[in-house]
């Protein structure tokens, strides 16, 4: 994966005097974070006080969307209860030009790819108990979210102009469009959802598995968070996301909830998969062209469709 996000040293010099004010003491030393699909700063940094913390920070240079998706995640991360297993919000600085946030420092690793069925099983039993922490009040509902971009099938039926899909998608494309709205019915509910768990947005403690980056945090239900979570785990060797559903809770879901989510999921994929990079993400794209793969093949298993 390409380094493309920024580090420390890119902030601009009042930036970083401006950080370094608010924080009442220097940085001396920062570990900077590579990869991922963001062009934020993402960074650790040890204080002359000798504490740590972690920063983040974007300008529109980087991704015209990007410093309202850091604003949207500060908001978030301000309402979460204080015993949701997310990074504590300590400090914003927003000249409406550069978007800063700090958290808490949080000591953990990401998993191992490829995933360990141990770190595996952590991370989907955490995600599971999601369920458990009472959601802010302030959060949109899944549907609200994500109902504008959760539309791929339509999108790909309506459009006249092809799109590569392969024979048996494009044999039952307008039965895909038609079915693909039934998601936002499945995933109703009061339940925290993440929104984007993958494996760079996870931290693994002994005693703790954390998740970062809220901006995409909503209302609905749980499961949400794990069936969309399937394709990157078998891109990272996890295994096939039937057996790990099997494996990790799939029974307590309704059927039929699955296969519309899968539906719903597989259509973004693929949708998004043929558009451009977004200015300053070129990863993204071919990310989600291999999640596309991964959960189309999983759906026409799972619909048994010819």
């Amino acid at each position: 994966m390409a380094n493309h996000r920024l580090v420390f040293d890119d902030l601009p010099v009042v930036v970083r005097r401006e950080l370094e004010h608010e924080l009442g003491a220097a940085v001396i030393e920062t570990t900077n974070c590579q990869g991922s699909y963001s062009p934020s700063l993402a960074a650790g940094c040890l204080l002359a006080d000798g504490r740590r913390l972690f920063v983040k920070a974007v300008s529109p240079a980087q991704n015209p969307e990007s410093p309202e998706i850091l604003r949207r995640e500060a908001r978030v991360s301000a309402a979460l209860p204080a015993d949701a297993p997310a990074p504590h919000l300590l400090h914003v600085l927003d000249d409406g030009d550069w978007i800063v946030t700090v958290y808490a420092y949080v000591n953990g690793e990401l998993p191992t790819i490829p995933w360990s069925p141990p770190q595996l099983a952590r991370v989907l039993e955490a995600t599971w108990a999601l369920a458990e922490i009472e959601p802010p009040v302030s959060l949109p509902s899944v549907a609200e979210l994500y109902g504008p971009v959760l539309t791929g099938w339509r999108n790909l039926a309506a459009d006249p102009t092809g799109h590569g899909l392969d024979p048996w998608a494009l044999k039952h494309l307008d039965r895909l469009a038609e079915m693909e709205p039934d998601w936002e019915d499945a995933v109703a509910g009061h339940e925290l959802v993440h929104g984007d768990v993958r494996s760079d947005n996870v931290l693994l403690s002994p005693d703790r598995v954390t998740f970062v980056d809220w901006p995409a945090a909503c209302v609905g239900r749980t499961f949400f968070d794990i069936l969309s979570i399937l394709p990157s785990v078998a891109l990272e060797g996890g295994g096939d996301p039937e057996d790990v559903l099997a494996r990790h809770g799939g029974s307590a879901v309704d059927p039929e909830a699955i296969t519309a989510v899968a539906i719903a999921d597989a259509g973004y994929l693929l949708d998004r998969a043929r558009m451009p990079d977004p200015p300053g993400l070129p990863t993204v794209r071919a990310f989600q062209r291999a999640q596309g793969e991964v959960s189309l093949a999983w759906l026409k298993a799972r619909l048994g469709w010819r």
